[in-house]
Parts: C-alpha cells; sequence; structure tokens
C-alpha cells in the first residue's frame, strides 16, 4: 500500500508536463535523425553519380589501350627494321647500296619523310604522355573525392546509429530517473 500512495503524491500537472518535455525532446531526436537520413541519402546519391562516371573513364581506358596498341605495333616495326639494319652485313650493304644508287632528290625527299615521320610520333609521344597525366590527376582527384564522400557517409552512419541507440534508452532513463528523484523528494 506505501508504494500506492508513493505514486499517489505525484502532482498529475507536473507528470504532464514531464511527458510532454519527453514527446518534445523524442520529435527533436526524430527530427535530427530525418535530418541525418536525408544528408546521408544525398552523400549516397553523389557517391553513385561519381560511379557513374565509370563509363567515361572505361572509353578512356580503352582509347588509351588502343593508343598503346599503335604504339606497340609502331616500336614493333621500328625493332624490325633495325633488326634489317643489324641483321646480315651482306643485307645492311645492299640497303646502303639501294641508297647509293638513289638520286639526291629523292635521297632528300626520303629524309624529309623520315623526318617528318619521327616529328610525328614524337608528338604523338608527347601528346600521350600529356593526357596521361591529366587523366591521372583527374582520377586521383575524383578518387579523393569519393574517399570523402564515402568517409561522411561513415560518419553520418555512426552518428544516426549513436542517435538511434541514445533514442531509445534516454527517454526510459530520463522517465525513470525523474520517477526515483520525486519519489525520494515525496
Amino acid at each position: 500500500m506505501t508504494g500506492e500512495s508513493d505514486y499517489s503524491k505525484y502532482d498529475l500537472a507536473r507528470l504532464q508536463a514531464e511527458l510532454e518535455q519527453e514527446r518534445e525532446m523524442k520529435e527533436m531526436l526524430e527530427e535530427s535523425v530525418s535530418d541525418l537520413r536525408s544528408t546521408m541519402c544525398e552523400l549516397q546519391e553523389r557517391l553513385h553519380s561519381v560511379d557513374g562516371e565509370g563509363n567515361e573513364w572505361k572509353t578512356r581506358y580503352e582509347t588509351q589501350t588502343e593508343l598503346n596498341g599503335q604504339l606497340e605495333r609502331q616500336i614493333a616495326l621500328v625493332h624490325e627494321r633495325l633488326e634489317d639494319l643489324r641483321g646480315n652485313p651482306m643485307d645492311r650493304l645492299a640497303s646502303i647500296r639501294s641508297y647509293d644508287d638513289m638520286p639526291v632528290e629523292t635521297l632528300r625527299q626520303r629524309l624529309k619523310l623520315l623526318t617528318e615521320e619521327k616529328c610525328d610520333l614524337q608528338t604523338q609521344l608527347m601528346d600521350c604522355h600529356l593526357r596521361t597525366e591529366q587523366e591521372g590527376k583527374a582520377f586521383h582527384k575524383t578518387n579523393d573525392e569519393r574517399r570523402a564522400y564515402l568517409s561522411e557517409i561513415a560518419k553520418l552512419s555512426s552518428t544516426l546509429e549513436a542517435q538511434r541507440r541514445q533514442c531509445s534508452t534516454q527517454p526510459q532513463r530520463a522517465l525513470d530517473g525523474k520517477l526515483r528523484s520525486s519519489v525520494r523528494h515525496s
């Protein structure tokens, strides 16, 4: 009976005020959780849009692979020519003799053609080098952004989980604590 008399000492208005305060706290926490969820969804969408850029990177990769293949074929052709020249000394002399038999104007044209080919190859090499550097920088920038998004999503997820735990345990603890303190004061 003494337990019932302890509870009867509570003022109904005070209990209603505490209940209203707890409801406000719960509403505030739910709003905070909702905001965190929407922020997390936005970040996940941004992350997926970065992942969606994979098609662009795939295209770049395929283009670069094709360009590398062309360069490798050109290198192989140059190596074959070099081997032909280094190979049989008689063959070397034959090619030299073929140049000896050519008129000077034809040799000049041949030299001009080889010089242009060399310049074209050097230009292609520089273009490939610059493109590789630019794409490398773009890749690292995008990768850093992706990591930042993942980090932010992880932080928000842990904050959201902590608030969920707090929301589920705090109102019960607060109510228990208030009831105990009210019983002691009575």
